[in-house]
C-alpha cells in the first residue's frame, strides 16, 4: 500500500485538494491518529541492528501518534514550498477548500483502527536512541523527494 503522504501528494497535484475521512470513533474530521514512521528512520534502525545484532521482536514507529490532518497539512505545505508559496494552517486549508472531508466508508466501520502508537521501549532498551522524525519533518523531506523524482 502507498503511504498516506503519497496519496495526499497525488490528490493535491491532481485535484488541488486533499480528501480525508470525516470524524469517526470519537475523533474529529481528519483527527484519527496513527504512528506514522519516516522511511529514513526505518532504514536507520535496520542499519543499527546490522552493526549491533540483537535477537527479538521490536516495534518500529515514531513513538507518537499524529493525525491525518497533520499529514495533509505537511503534504500540501510541501507542495506549496516547491512553488515558493507560504505555508498554511489547517484552518486556512479548510477555509480555502484545499482540504475536504468525505464520509467515513461503511465498509470500514467496525474494522478501522482510529489510533495506533508504537511502544518503543524494547527498541530503546536494545540501544537505539536516535530521535524519530515527526510527521512534519518526514513528510517535508518526502514531498521534496517526490517533486524531484516522480
Amino acid at each position: 500500500m502507498a503511504s498516506v503522504a503519497f496519496h495526499n501528494y497525488n490528490q493535491f497535484k491532481a485535484d488541488g485538494k486533499v480528501k480525508l475521512f470525516e470524524g469517526s470513533h470519537g475523533y474529529p474530521d481528519g483527527g484519527q491518529q496513527r504512528d506514522f514512521v519516516f522511511v529514513d528512520d526505518v532504514a536507520k534502525v535496520n542499519l543499527f541492528f546490522l552493526d549491533h545484532p540483537k535477537s527479538g521482536i521490536f516495534n518500529l514507529g515514531s513513538g507518537r501518534a499524529q493525525s491525518f490532518n497533520d499529514v495533509a497539512v505537511a503534504a500540501v505545505n510541501g507542495c506549496r514550498r516547491a512553488k515558493s508559496e507560504a505555508p498554511l494552517t489547517l484552518a486556512q486549508l479548510r477555509e480555502q477548500g484545499l482540504l475536504e472531508y468525505i464520509a467515513f466508508p461503511e465498509a470500514l466501520k467496525g474494522k478501522y483502527q482510529a489510533f495506533t502508537q508504537a511502544d518503543l521501549t524494547r527498541l530503546r532498551a536494545a540501544g537505539y536512541d536516535a530521535p524519530m522524525a515527526t510527521v512534519e519533518e518526514g513528510v517535508a523531506q518526502y514531498i521534496e523527494w517526490l517533486q524531484h523524482n516522480v
